[in-house]
């Protein structure tokens, strides 16, 4: 039994955000009942990658819950979703501005109709912006946010690897829901959240946000930290690429003593803190880089375990998918069972993960 036995979510969903927070919920035990379109959620296409030609993003996305296709532009459809909603404690829905409530299924009249019911809405940004009515998709937020301008090397911008404007509207959803389901136990009231990408991701843009305004404007560096030195990648003598990440005046006494065996660093003026190495950076790197490049990989990281200092190995996916710390779940689609990473959160005696990822229009007999 999970944590949200018994909760029955409506996913009106399309694309990446919302489906992150719905997934997180049918992982807890909630029941999803996910709206597509007749065709079926775009994402259902993105690309081809999973036995059977399913797409990567819909069969991580769409775990554990259940499909009906509606075509809402029909009444016969909008009543079904009526009902539907009437049976729910959470709607989530991350149309195009203003779709659901050209639809009859505005959020003030669903919150008058059923003042327990929890709506959670997510737009590309904020509602009351002048930007409100904008489609947006991750990479446009990535771009207008920022994001890219601080991303890659000092060449030109580059977006971030993942979707991650996406998931972390998602995580922020799911939060937001669980908070209001908490709320609603105490209350008996519903709730009406409303979030933004480009908001989610400013908040998360903070720190350089505030360096610029600070008259320090973050600079992209690549592998390296804009703030932290050493902080970044230096290859070894047989080409391991090993990060280091140094947080603290100790530990850079302690790297030098015991990893670099440079102790003399310690009285240069040009890495005396943080500031200095930051500031002497070519310096800073080149001193590690000069150590590393004589030390084998393994030799070099026996150092820095015993040294204790914190480091990593520049991987390609293949090194994910070999890592010794990933965690596999397995979830059945229509084409077979799929091994995807499994949730970060585990519950002793509980099961995270929702087993089946459905068909378009898989549940409608079910769903009435």
């Amino acid at each position: 039994m999970g944590p949200l036995d018994g909760i029955t979510v409506v996913a009106i969903e399309q694309a990446v955000a919302a489906p992150f927070c719905t997934a997180r919920l049918a992982d807890a035990g909630a029941r999803v009942i996910k709206v597509e379109r007749p065709e079926g959620d775009f994402a259902r296409g993105y690309d081809d990658a999973v036995p059977g030609g399913q797409s990567s993003y819909f069969v991580w996305l769409n775990r554990g819950k259940e499909s009906v296709a509606l075509d809402l532009t029909q009444a016969v459809a909008r009543e079904r979703l009526e009902r539907l909603i009437a049976g729910a404690d959470v709607l989530v829905q991350n149309l195009k501005p203003g779709a659901l409530s050209r639809l009859g299924f505005g959020i003030k009249r669903l919150r008058s109709s059923y003042p327990g019911l929890i709506c959670c809405s997510i737009a590309g940004f904020n509602d009351t912006g002048p930007l409100a009515g904008r489609k947006a998709y991750d990479l446009l937020i990535q771009a207008e946010s920022g994001l890219c301008a601080i991303t890659g090397g000092p060449e030109e911008p580059s977006r971030v690897g993942i979707s991650v404007v996406d998931i972390s509207t998602g995580a922020t959803a799911h939060a937001a829901v669980l908070e209001a389901l908490i709320q609603r136990g105490r209350t008996g009231q519903g709730a009406d959240i409303r979030l933004s990408m480009f908001d989610v991701i400013a908040d998360w843009m903070a720190v350089p946000l505030l360096n610029h305004e600070g008259g320090k404007t973050p600079k992209r560096v690549g592998l390296a930290h804009p703030s932290i030195a050493p902080y970044g990648v230096f290859a070894t003598a047989d080409g391991r690429q090993v990060l280091i990440s140094i947080q603290s005046e100790r530990e850079w006494s302690v790297l030098c003593r015991q990893v670099l065996g440079r102790p003399e660093l310690l009285e240069d003026p040009r890495f005396a803190s943080n500031v200095e190495r930051v500031r002497n950076r070519a310096d800073t790197d080149a001193a590690v880089a000069g150590a590393f490049a004589a030390l084998e990989g393994a030799a070099l990281i026996a150092r820095l375990s015993a040294a204790q200092i914190a480091f990593g190995e520049l991987n390609d996916m293949a090194g994910l998918a070999r890592h010794p710390e990933l965690r596999r779940a397995v979830v059945d689609t229509p084409h077979g069972p799929v091994r995807i990473p499994a949730p970060a959160v585990t519950v002793d005696g509980q099961t995270r993960i929702g087993a089946r990822v459905p068909a378009i229009d898989e549940h409608a007999e079910d769903l009435g």
